[in-house]
C-alpha cells in the first residue's frame, strides 16, 4: 500500500533545484505523481504530491533537513491520503482580467466561499497593458461545483457579481 506526501519547497532562484530534488525523491524510490512550480520574486517555489512504499516516505522525510541545506531550501513535509474522486462535483473554469488593485483574490474567494464553492487551483499574475502600461491582473482558476447545482444562475450571479467590481470575467466548464 503506497503512502503520499506533500512536499512543499522555497529558496533563492537557481537552476539545478528540480534536478536535484527530483534525484532526492527518485533515490529513495518515491513518484512525484502530481508538481506545480514557479518563480515568484526571485524566489523558487514548489509543490509536490510523491508517491511511495512507507519505507521510501519514511527515508524520503528522514533526509528532507539534508537535501534543503544542500540546496538551500525551505523544505516543509506532510504526509496525506490520495484525493477522494467526488463524481458528483463538476469541474469549471473561471477567467478574470482587470485593471490590477488590491482584493480582487480575495473578493472572488469570497463569492465562492460564501456558496460553498471549491477551489481547486488558482494562478494570478499582473502585467502592463500593451501601450499605456497600466497595472493589469489576470486570473485563472479550476473550481468545483455540485452536479445538482443550477450552473446557469450561479453564472449570472458571478458575472453580475464581477461586473460590479469591474472585473472582466468567465465561468465555463472545464470538461
Amino acid at each position: 500500500m503506497n503512502k503520499h506526501l506533500v512536499i512543499s519547497a522555497l529558496g533563492n532562484d537557481q537552476p539545478g533545484i528540480v534536478n536535484e530534488l527530483s534525484k532526492a525523491i527518485l533515490n529513495q524510490g518515491g513518484n512525484i505523481t502530481e508538481s506545480r512550480m514557479t518563480v515568484l520574486g526571485g524566489e523558487f517555489a514548489m509543490m509536490l504530491l510523491v508517491t511511495g512504499s512507507p519505507e521510501c516516505i519514511d527515508n524520503i522525510i528522514s533526509r528532507l533537513d539534508k537535501t534543503g541545506e544542500k540546496l538551500n531550501l525551505t523544505i516543509i513535509a506532510k504526509e496525506t491520503q490520495p484525493q477522494t474522486s467526488e463524481s458528483k462535483r463538476l469541474p469549471y473554469q473561471i477567467t478574470v482580467v482587470s485593471m490590477d488593485h488590491p482584493g480582487i483574490v480575495h473578493d472572488i474567494s469570497d463569492f465562492l466561499s460564501s456558496r460553498r464553492l471549491n477551489i481547486e487551483e488558482i494562478e494570478t499574475k499582473t502585467y502592463p497593458a500593451a501601450h499605456t502600461g497600466t497595472p493589469m491582473f489576470s486570473l485563472d482558476m479550476t473550481i468545483s461545483i455540485p452536479a445538482d447545482s443550477s450552473v446557469r444562475s450561479l453564472r449570472d450571479e458571478f458575472i453580475t457579481f464581477c461586473d460590479d467590481l469591474n472585473l472582466d470575467a468567465s465561468l465555463e466548464s472545464k470538461r
